[in-house]
């Protein structure tokens, strides 16, 4: 799959192609069924399929100081792209400028003049161009004029997750945000993930007997309520069954909040350094501060038994 980062990457002799356009956090089960369906026109056709989607989000630039919680990096979204068959993502560097672009100027700038789109596939609600005045119907408008069809996919799916509420990148952060994996898992179609850079902590685990990774998560990252997790570690191209504990370390007075994976029954792993991915699989308990260390010790047994218990039958 091919990558670009901003118009002047895109190849100059690009033919036609399908495109989709979209922040795209997440990639969740909804977003599959818009990008999916970019994909099996495209091959319907024999031309490329093209992911439209922006750096920073949207929000930062207009209302500085309010970009949400990510479900995924930009790397991770173009993997997941990729796994759907997308023959090329575009990211575009969303700055003040190009947010006063009006929504014919972004049609003529992106879509006709670059990517020389033959179709559009968009959700219902998809809104574009300076304080989001272009919709659907422009789109598909102006479509008469520069020779591109435009195809509008129900992107609204619903399950338990929400408490039945439709599925989108909000409803996930907000499962999140109090520690609801199971429910994020559901609206994303596959573990919330976070990833980072390993870095040395305090090493009490280690003293403990039960080392961990302690991980420096990316910028804006969307990462669960407090306490602990089962889940896995991706170190290495290698996953490892995992607790994770999210929090403060309140046993030991700690102010700061980490991310922490113990790689269940691996010995002498060293991961200082690299790069590594958090899978959340469910919620196993909260954060607590225990009365001694040795009901600390009895409490992360249990923990690690209860992980190793969920990760086996997942």
């Amino acid at each position: 799959m091919q990558r670009w980062r901003g118009l002047e990457d895109i190849p100059q002799d690009w033919g036609r192609s399908i495109v989709t356009i979209g922040s795209y956090d997440g990639v969740h089960r909804g977003h599959q069924l818009i990008i999916g369906r970019a994909v099996e026109r495209a091959r319907e056709l024999g031309i490329p399929s093209v992911v439209v989607t922006f750096d920073p989000h949207p929000s930062e630039v207009v209302r500085p100081g309010s970009h949400p919680p990510l479900l995924a990096p930009h790397h991770r979204r173009a993997e997941l792209m990729a796994e759907l068959g997308v023959d090329a993502v575009l990211i575009l560097p969303f700055t003040t400028e190009f947010s006063k672009l009006s929504p014919a100027d972004f049609i003529v700038k992106v879509l006709v003049d670059k990517l020389h789109a033959r179709a559009v596939i968009e959700g219902p609600n998809f809104r574009f161009g300076h304080k989001a005045a272009g919709n659907v119907a422009f789109l598909s408008e102006l479509g008469e004029t520069y020779d591109y069809e435009v195809e509008v996919v129900d992107l609204y799916v619903s399950g338990a997750a929400g408490g039945g509420e439709p599925f989108s990148s909000t409803l996930a952060r907000r499962l999140i945000a109090v520690g609801d994996v199971e429910g994020a898992n559901e609206i994303l179609g596959r573990p919330h993930r976070v990833e980072g850079v390993v870095v040395r902590g305090a090493q009490r685990g280690r003293e403990l007997g039960y080392p961990t990774a302690n991980v420096e998560t990316l910028p804006h990252t969307a990462i669960p309520a407090d306490g602990v997790y089962a889940g896995w570690l991706t170190a290495n191209g290698e996953r490892m069954p995992a607790a994770i504990s999210v929090g403060t370390n309140p046993q030991f007075d700690g102010t700061e909040r980490t991310v922490e994976a113990y790689a269940i029954d691996r010995v002498g792993l060293d991961l200082y350094g690299l790069h590594v991915a958090v899978d959340f699989l469910a919620y196993v308990r909260g954060q607590e501060k225990f009365e001694s260390i040795e009901a600390l010790l009895d409490a992360i047994a249990a923990d690690v038994k209860k992980c190793r218990e969920l990760t086996g039958a997942a």
